[in-house]
């Protein structure tokens, strides 16, 4: 009988475990999938740093001609829900609050209410009825263009015109801020504190990515577009100070001030729309 000396033993014994070892692997790698690339199909920008991002989102805003931003904002204990569409020249579209419900139309300086006649109710109740005792108010005013009465006849007369807000009239500066789109986005695509960068999810079935003011978002937290350009899509202000959307970057829409037979002059200061 022929004796193994144990090294032979040993080497014998270990071929067919290399043998096996090296056919799993390479099953292994055969079946397994690589996790998928996050970035692929992006712009790229989830491969950035949170304040790169911040960065390229506020400078893609400032380059935008246009947007839509609708949603809800919590200033100074009133709550504002918007829907405008704001372009560099005027904006158009509505803002309701807790007491009442209007639209807005600027076009260049010119700027346009309109509301229905229970606003205009609500507004006259306010100021304590039609004329005041010294009767100095004239409803008709100079050739006509007043409403022609006060109280509930004035009111149904305005419903669903547009006024023209003066421009020294005290609501005209708080009224334009709705249609100005370098102060809304300024004051919105802000973030406090240290930007940290989140989760992806999706917009409007958009990729995003979010970056955030501080740890968990009591700053604020912004979510980016993956897509094109990297426009913000939606802004969350810390505090749960309001959610806005921002869409249709850059799609023009008419600004056309509205014609004589749309306008009636409200003959008096305008009602304030604090909340």
């Amino acid at each position: 009988m022929t004796f193994l000396a144990p090294a032979s033993r040993a080497r014998r014994a270990a071929l067919p475990v290399a043998l096996c070892a090296g056919l799993t692997a390479v099953l292994t790698a055969c079946g397994e999938e690589p996790p998928p690339d996050p970035d692929a199909g992006t712009n790229g920008v989830g491969k950035l740093s949170a304040t790169a991002i911040e960065s390229k989102a506020r400078a893609a805003a400032g380059r935008a001609t246009a947007v839509r931003l609708s949603g809800t904002l919590v200033s100074k204990g009133g709550t504002y829900e918007l829907n405008m569409r704001l372009s560099r020249t005027g904006a158009a579209g509505s803002v309701v609050t807790r007491t009442s419900t209007f639209e807005l139309l600027r076009v260049e300086d010119a700027l346009y209410l309109k509301a229905d006649a229970d606003f205009w109710a609500s507004a006259t109740d306010a100021e304590g009825g039609g004329q005041g005792d010294s009767g100095s108010e004239d409803p008709e005013g100079e050739g006509g263009s007043g409403p022609g009465d006060s109280g509930t006849g004035a009111a149904d007369k305005l419903d669903d015109k547009y006024v023209k807000v003066p421009e020294d009239d005290p609501s005209y500066k708080q009224l334009r801020g709705f249609t100005e789109m370098n102060v809304l986005l300024g004051g919105l695509l802000e973030l406090h504190g240290d930007v940290n960068k989140g989760d992806r999810s999706k917009i409007g079935g958009i990729r995003t990515i979010k970056v955030a003011g501080g740890p968990k978002g009591e700053g604020g937290t912004l979510d980016v577009s993956l897509e094109g350009t990297p426009y913000p899509l939606q802004f969350a202000r810390g505090g749960g100070a309001g959610v806005v959307v921002l869409s249709d970057w850059n799609k023009a829409f008419p600004l056309t001030a509205p014609s004589k037979e749309e306008t009636l002059d409200y003959g008096r200061q305008l009602p304030r729309t604090s909340d």
